[in-house]
């Protein structure tokens, strides 16, 4: 499917689900809750639907948010305080030597 009737198909699914919760109607508004986090790639764990006679006929697997995977990701990164001046480079102490090509 196109990102466009993805788009159309995902707004279609929260209109019924206000529908349903304007309507008092919670369990088909979870329901329409959890097949908008299926579409949009939002579960956690891996997804399974079974028909009427128990067997699979759809499988999610969700995504990690952005920034999230790999060990540590989610550490903050290091910086300076806001005060902080890189300090001058220091002189060369090699100012008179002479390279090894140069002998």
């Amino acid at each position: 499917m196109s990102s466009r009737s993805n788009h159309a198909r995902l707004v279609a699914l929260e209109k019924q689900m206000e529908e349903a919760a304007a309507n008092f109607d919670f369990e088909k508004a979870a329901a329409l809750r959890d097949e908008i986090a299926r579409w949009k790639g939002e579960d956690a764990e891996a997804t399974v639907i079974l028909d009427d006679e128990g067997k699979p006929v759809e499988v999610s697997v969700g995504q990690a948010p952005p920034g999230q995977i790999g060990l540590g990701s989610n550490a903050p990164l290091r910086q300076p305080p806001k005060d902080w001046v890189k300090p001058k480079k220091p002189p060369s102490l090699t100012k008179n030597h002479k390279g090894r090509r140069e002998r």
